[in-house]
């Protein structure tokens, strides 16, 4: 008996052993996700390279604190030219800017980061060349190429392509993990509706204008005919122009200064002038839709009107925010479905204000203070639908459009009435990064506050540890709701631009919809909220404090929840006799900033990064 109690002993200390091995290697599983990406993909000997790092756990949560963010740039020899601590940009973004040396050996270089956090640990990597000339793209590889219709992209790019394909701007539709009420996945070509042109619902072939593809609708496999139905020119020539003919896209060289043989040869990386042709004139017409972005971004000489766009000032491209990878192109508006790219976009995570956001960031530290519930948009786009002084266009932005009122336009397509305006003041709300979409098939719902019925909301509020102050762009339209069901219907514009009959239109809407023509319906007010992050005012243009807590002219920090949590007689008796009040800037000084009382005391919020008091 003594042997056999002695051999379970023995068997239960091996297996505590094992626990003992086994466990912290179980602990260390979880490893980080990294991904890398630098600001370009080639470099001539003596630039900057910035190399980014998103990090997240394995549940997809970002990894704000890393007790190890090691870089390393090694060259083409596999020489180690560079060893430092990445720096942290917020959000589980890290950044590192490399200058290459004059002399750099040209050809692939390698970044290489580890990680190691509470969460886990990971390596990651991304790859770029050195080039003593010019880099690639400029037109040399192309010199000698022919255009020979729409495979001869594909011919070299096969791989570009595929990337292409698999994109939002392809697809019209992506993952929603921002969309609260639709994370399964949707976009432009998938049920969106907004309070402009609705839906694409019945006419792909006019809304399919700004698409990248020739004409076909895109399809979940990448085959041949599928990649060279990518027009790559769209956004990689500035200077081609196309028609659709028969519903298909066609080089329009009556309207280009050069051939298209010229264009094959001289393609370039994306000018914003690329992406200005559709993303400006979204809506159906310059500035329509965003209210931040126009034609006059493409090459205003403007610094009021935006100093990081206009040629005087910062001369950004829209990859100089929209750091792209593999085709991917970061940033979402507050309205839109899809989130696409590893690197989200901010002021911060450019590397271009990265130190903006510290405690030291600001002259003074009470802006430093706001850094943590004020977005930078917020004190930095004072107005938008602002006028360049070069341009003859007024750069006015739509507030609210009436589907009752067409007109016949110059091109010979009817409009709906449109209301523009110039020179607005944003609406403020907290936002968190999500959002409510309303999508086709859905239940509309009229808010109780204003009675109208929303297609996009900003989620967040005063009390959302993730939320920030924002400004956003406000919009209205007149639209047809089915009283049947209760689902805002998507006007067939296809009839409406052909005919300017809204009867007709809303009548093929509603077969679209799943219902019969003829099927009751009123006109309702529709809203929704556009967040604005460009138009960025000279820095000597910010706003003052005054401007937001000397009145309610610019915003009602009462209404976005900054009030008592109850009359004063209750409030100020927490801690003294009742005593006459002197006005916010002599009480908020004393209790705030002489006796270090959080927020709470006082309202149904409160600071914690702040470090104040929460007790007497």
């Amino acid at each position: 008996m003594q042997k056999k109690r002695f051999t379970y002993r023995y068997l239960y200390f091996c297996v505590a052993m094992l626990a003992i091995l086994v466990v912290p290697a179980l602990a260390c599983a979880a490893n980080l996700v990294i991904k890398m990406t630098t600001d370009k993909t080639s470099y001539l000997q003596g630039n900057a390279v910035l190399v980014t790092a998103l990090v997240t756990s394995a549940d997809g949560k970002p990894v704000t604190t890393a007790k190890k963010r090691e870089v390393k740039i090694i060259d083409p020899q596999g020489v180690t030219v560079a060893k430092r601590t990445m720096t942290s940009t917020g959000n589980g973004s890290y950044s590192y800017k490399h200058t290459l040396a004059s002399s750099a050996p040209t050809g692939t270089w390698r970044a290489l980061t580890a990680f190691e956090a509470t969460s886990g640990s990971g390596e990651g990597s991304v790859s770029f060349s050195v080039v003593k000339d010019a880099p690639p793209t400029t037109g040399t590889p192309h010199a000698n190429i022919t255009w020979n219709g729409a495979g001869t992209c594909v011919a070299c790019h096969s791989a570009q392509a595929t990337q292409v394909h698999a994109s939002v701007h392809y697809q019209w539709k992506g993952a929603t993990p921002a969309i609260t009420n639709h994370n399964g996945g949707g976009g432009k070509i998938a049920g969106a509706m907004n309070a402009y042109c609705i839906n694409i619902t019945g006419n792909w072939n006019s809304c399919s204008n700004c698409h990248v593809g020739r004409g076909a609708q895109p399809t979940a496999t990448s085959d041949q005919a599928q990649r060279e139905n990518i027009d790559c020119l769209v956004c990689h020539q500035e200077k081609y122009k196309r028609v659709k003919v028969n519903g298909v896209m066609v080089p329009d060289t009556a309207k280009m200064t050069i051939t298209m043989d010229q264009a094959v040869q001289t393609v370039h990386k994306p000018t914003r002038a690329s992406c200005l042709q559709c993303h400006a004139t979204a809506g159906g017409g310059d500035g329509v839709k965003r209210g931040d972005l126009a034609l006059a971004h493409g090459s205003t000489t403007d610094r009021a009107y935006d100093v990081h766009m206009a040629t005087t000032g910062a001369n950004l491209t829209c990859q100089g925010c929209h750091a792209t990878s593999e085709h991917q192109i970061p940033g979402r508006g507050s309205d839109l479905r899809p989130t696409e790219g590893a690197m989200p976009v901010s002021c911060a995570t450019t590397a271009c204000h990265a130190t903006k956001t510290g405690t030291g960031g600001h002259a003074t530290t009470d802006i430093n203070k706001h850094m943590a519930r004020v977005a930078c948009q917020t004190c930095h786009i004072g107005t938008y639908a602002r006028n360049a002084f070069d341009t003859a266009a007024t750069e006015a932005t739509e507030v609210f459009r009436d589907w009752q009122q067409p007109h016949l336009g110059t091109t010979g397509t009817y409009h709906p009435l449109m209301q523009m305006q110039n020179d607005l003041t944003p609406v403020y709300t907290f936002w968190n990064g999500t959002s409510w979409a309303y999508d086709l098939f859905d239940i509309a719902t009229p808010d109780p506050a204003t009675g109208n019925y929303p297609v996009s909301r900003p989620l967040g509020g005063i009390n959302d540890p993730k939320a920030k102050l924002y400004p956003f762009k406000y919009k209205t339209a007149s639209q047809p709701l089915a009283t049947l069901t209760n689902q805002l219907i998507p006007v067939d514009t296809s009839v409406y631009f052909a005919t300017g009959n809204l009867y007709n239109a809303i009548n093929s809407g509603l077969v679209n919809l799943g219902l019969t023509a003829g099927a009751p319906y009123q006109m309702v007010t529709t809203d929704e909220y556009q967040v604005l992050n460009h138009e960025v005012k000279t820095k000597d243009k910010a706003l003052a404090c005054t401007d937001c807590h000397g009145s309610t002219a610019l915003m009602n920090l009462k209404q976005l929840g900054y009030t008592l949590k109850g009359a004063e007689s209750v409030v100020c008796i927490q801690c003294h006799s009742f005593k006459s009040n002197p006005g916010f800037t002599s009480v908020h000084s004393k209790h705030v900033a002489s006796k270090q009382y959080d927020c709470s005391f006082c309202h149904a919020f409160s600071r914690p990064e702040r470090g104040l008091r929460t007790t007497k």
